[in-house]
């Protein structure tokens, strides 16, 4: 579904340029995002030498990534069972397995962005892409669940050094008067990514081609890409940022330790028993994000380039905005529950799963219509989705107490209707609000911090959901009470996404949403 969150990539300066070593014209070596409109010069774009008469098979190729990373980031809820079972995998591996796909894409993202800007967009996406291609190899091939971690972890770094490098070279490559018509296709590829990847997931687990189980929805990414590959080699040019920031390395990985920090004991504290050393790691959290602030402020007062600029955590919306998208996305791992839930208690195949849960798209996508419309209500908007959301998983958690093992798909679309609603409403709108209040200077960074607290929520959501959820099954519980209680937890994570959008500043906003970017979509754990 298009989104409300920009790329990172968009904190690339806007004097963005073509390499000089490319071989096209030199004179596309002049800003295309130059205040001055191009049709200015050149009524005809296909005329201008700024811009390839071959860009929009070139835009094609380049959203294969963000179609692959977006099937790979929901395709793998489907085959859970089916590799937990393969693998021997435990239910803290299984977690791992969806939640360090995430968690390395948000970690690395930001600087993934910045390095395209460095060192050109085009050589930084070629080398994602073909990473991905070996890390869905190795996800394919792993002999334990352990390897298949690591390759998944993996993966999430290489589809950061890609994706960010898809909006970079649309906002460089395209006129003004063609943005509109490129970013409606990129934000398509959300909602292709997020329907497809289950459905596809589905009918290659219940093909089993060639006896391999699950490994397909791995492998499946290896022709996809070495085509997108070549083709992106003839098809794109390079570009860059003239006054790039640099990457914090530092920065990520003091970042990425706390992150980790407040993941691992949840994901493995009770299958430990939660020794003292967990309880250590989970302390050392709050620590390790303190000392990440101070080295981000020493940086910014010594002009270097934070990760995070601590300036933007003068502006309420930022602060808001943070606050209700770790949470709201947190509550995304509803589908973990309910996707494993109708596979091992109520018998499902895993196409007729992804079948189950199309429904959900279809509120995405009613609830895109009009979101837009809602959004003079301001952070009203907000809390009114949250509310809407927390009010279909209700109604989903009703369905499956009421029905038990015997639930019918039907009976769950109402629920999820009604939630893909809640969705849409906060997903197309919360940027939006928040860069209302923020100045335009840090506009492009308050929209990366977000996007990089969703993808955060995400791995969170799975960690803590999972950790309720399969904790309950592990414990002997009944399957049905274990997905009630799983997806309650789900259902306060949205009430208090609410009650925090009171945060966000008040008052009326007014334009329209930001740029699509990669936000989870219901299928997305």
């Amino acid at each position: 579904m298009p989104s409300s969150t920009q790329d990172p990539s968009s904190t690339q300066d806007p004097s963005s340029t073509q390499d000089p070593s490319s071989t096209q014209d030199p004179s596309s070596t002049q800003d295309p995002s130059s205040t001055q409109d191009p049709s200015t010069k050149h009524k005809d774009p296909v005329a201008d030498p700024r811009y390839s008469p071959r860009r929009w098979a070139a835009l094609v190729v380049t959203l294969a990534a963000v179609l692959m990373d977006m099937i790979d980031a929901t395709v793998l809820n489907v085959a859970l069972p089916s590799l937990r079972d393969d693998l021997g995998a435990s239910s803290a591996q299984v977690e791992w397995a969806i939640a360090g796909y995430t968690l390395a894409f948000a970690a690395a993202m930001i600087t993934g962005g910045r390095l395209g800007d460095m060192y050109g967009r085009r050589r930084v996406y070629l080398a994602g892409l073909g990473s991905f291609v070996v890390t869905s190899a190795l996800a394919a091939s792993a002999t334990g669940p352990q390897m298949l971690i690591a390759a998944r972890v993996l993966q999430g770094v290489a589809a950061a050094l890609m994706v960010p490098q898809v909006l970079a070279m649309l906002q460089v490559e395209f006129p003004k008067s063609e943005h509109g018509k490129a970013m409606s296709m990129y934000g398509m590829c959300f909602a292709l990514g997020g329907l497809g990847g289950p459905l596809l997931g589905g009918v290659l687990l219940d093909a089993d081609l060639l006896g391999l189980g699950w490994r397909p929805i791995f492998l499946v990414n290896i022709p996809i890409g070495v085509a997108a590959f070549i083709a992106a080699v003839v098809l794109t040019r390079e570009s860059r940022s003239e006054q790039a920031l640099s990457a914090d390395v530092r920065g990520t990985a003091i970042a990425t330790a706390g992150l980790l920090a407040l993941l691992y004991p949840l994901v493995e504290g009770r299958p430990l028993g939660w020794p003292l050393w967990i309880l250590a790691v989970t302390a050392a959290c709050p620590l390790l994000l303190w000392l990440f602030v101070r080295h981000e402020r020493i940086l910014a007062r010594r002009g270097g380039s934070p990760l995070v600029d601590p300036a933007l955590f003068r502006h309420r919306g930022v602060i808001g905005g943070l606050s209700v998208a770790v949470l709201f996305f947190c509550g995304t791992a509803y589908t973990l529950v309910l996707t494993v839930h109708l596979q091992t208690a109520a018998g499902y195949s895993p196409l007729r799963t992804a079948l189950s849960m199309i429904p959900f798209t279809i509120g995405v996508g009613i609830g895109s219509g009009f979101a837009p419309r809602l959004m003079p209500l301001g952070r009203t908007v907000v809390i009114l989705g949250a509310l809407v959301m927390a009010a279909g998983m209700a109604l989903i958690v009703f369905s499956v107490d009421r029905y038990g093992t015997g639930i019918a798909p039907w009976q769950l679309i109402p629920g999820l209707v009604v939630a893909g609603l809640g969705m849409a409403m906060v997903a197309g709108t919360l940027l939006t609000i928040v860069l209302a209040k923020v100045p335009e200077a840090e506009a492009g960074a308050a929209s990366a911090l977000i996007n990089t607290s969703i993808q955060v929520g995400v791995a969170a959501g799975v960690a803590l959901i999972g950790t309720v959820y399969f904790g309950r099954l592990d414990g002997g519980h009944d399957g049905v009470e274990s997905a009630v209680i799983g997806m309650g937890v789900v259902i306060g994570l949205y009430l208090l996404a609410a009650v925090l959008a009171l945060v966000l500043p008040p008052g009326a906003v007014r334009g329209t949403p930001a740029p699509a970017s990669r936000v989870p979509q219901g299928s997305d754990a």
